[in-house]
């Protein structure tokens, strides 16, 4: 992380307070970046995550970060009871409830402001809970992973989508230069938010991925945590039970 960044951090605000005045500034453009700087592929990562999501059948789901509610929106294809997503965003939330309501999904998905940090549910209150590009962004990450952990269900399943650091040539370098150069250049163009995309870079540069990641999920408690690589690297799903 750039030493200026780590100086924004400290002096200016917290880094939960940076990243929820992030998504608030650019929420009304994040969709389209996330697809469009994605290419598109970030749909079927949640595609991946659903189907296997969907061989536990679970009955009540809880999407830690859901920013807009994409990967809500994904799960319900799996019919639960009810899903339930959480954001620190207010303004990232009002966008996801318009598209539930378009899409006829307001009865089955709550949308709801709260940390990630401090889940305001009952211990054991969902048989799955998920997170879509997230984790990342904790301010304390063992925090949040406890309190995942804390109202998953005994037998529940955790299902983390995240980048990765690719690391066989060429995609490594080619990811390198993606990241470094055009991400920050074309979303400072189209949301006008300079930090925001500067910081995506930075954030998964900075974030422990593979088998460290593993060996976090291990030490919360959690059981065979284990890693599903996507697209030569890019992203992961991470998965473990309760």
């Amino acid at each position: 992380m750039h030493f200026a960044f780590c100086i924004f951090y400290m002096v200016e605000s917290s880094k939960k307070e940076l990243v929820r005045g992030m998504f608030d500034d650019i929420s009304s453009k994040y969709d389209f970046l996330n697809h469009f700087l994605s290419m598109g592929i970030d749909r079927s990562w949640r595609r991946r995550l659903v189907g296997i999501l969907g061989d536990r059948k679970p009955e009540s789901v809880l999407d830690v970060a859901t920013g807009t509610g994409d990967l809500a929106i994904a799960i319900a294809s799996l019919k639960p009871q009810k899903i339930v997503g959480i954001d620190i965003s207010g303004n990232m939330l009002e966008i996801g409830r318009q598209k539930l309501i378009d899409k006829g999904l307001n009865t089955m998905i709550r949308l709801e402001l709260a940390d990630a940090e401090k889940i305001p549910f009952s211990d054991n209150s969902f048989e799955a809970v998920t997170v879509a590009f997230g984790v990342r962004n904790f301010e304390n990450l063992a925090l949040g992973l406890t309190e995942m952990s804390r109202v998953l269900r005994p037998g529940g399943i955790m299902l983390i989508l995240e980048f990765s650091h690719p690391s066989a040539f060429p995609m490594k370098q080619l990811y390198s230069l993606y990241s470094r150069y055009v991400i920050p250049l074309t979303g400072r163009l189209i949301s006008g938010n300079s930090k925001a995309y500067t910081y995506l870079p930075e954030s998964v540069a900075a974030f422990p991925s593979g088998k460290h990641f593993l060996e976090i999920l291990h030490n919360r408690g959690l059981k065979n945590p284990r890693q599903v690589s996507l697209s030569m690297g890019i992203a992961s799903i991470y998965m473990a039970e309760k």
